[in-house]
């Protein structure tokens, strides 16, 4: 989320990261965040390894088995790879956000 790809965040990038988390910033903006903080490789795509990331930050390290990890990021992908390639693009990603109208309100942090 830094200017330099480095992990070292100015200011401005403190403060543009924050105002992506309030009520009010827009849908798109708010997906395109969640998906640079879901992308854990930072190549531009959701891919097993991501999403398997996620699902483990989501539910705790300890609390689902491998298996388990494996059988939601299989479910993950079979509804939502919409082109097969094993993956899911930023386009697929907002198509998965539109379908959830939880999203833009559970998305934010109240201060």
């Amino acid at each position: 989320f830094s200017d330099y790809g480095d992990g070292q965040l100015t200011f401005d990038n403190f403060l543009d990261l924050f105002s992506v988390f309030s009520e009010g910033a827009p849908r798109d903006v708010k997906a395109a965040y969640a998906f640079k903080i879901y992308d854990f490789d930072n190549d531009g795509w959701l891919g097993r390894q991501d999403i398997g990331c996620t699902v483990r930050c989501l539910t705790g390290e300890d609390h689902l088995t491998q298996r388990e990890i494996d059988d939601v990021t299989n479910k993950v992908l079979e509804e939502s790879d919409l082109d097969g390639d094993g993956r899911l693009s930023f386009v697929e990603f907002e198509h998965v956000i539109s379908r959830a109208p939880d999203f833009i309100n559970t998305f934010h942090i109240r201060i």
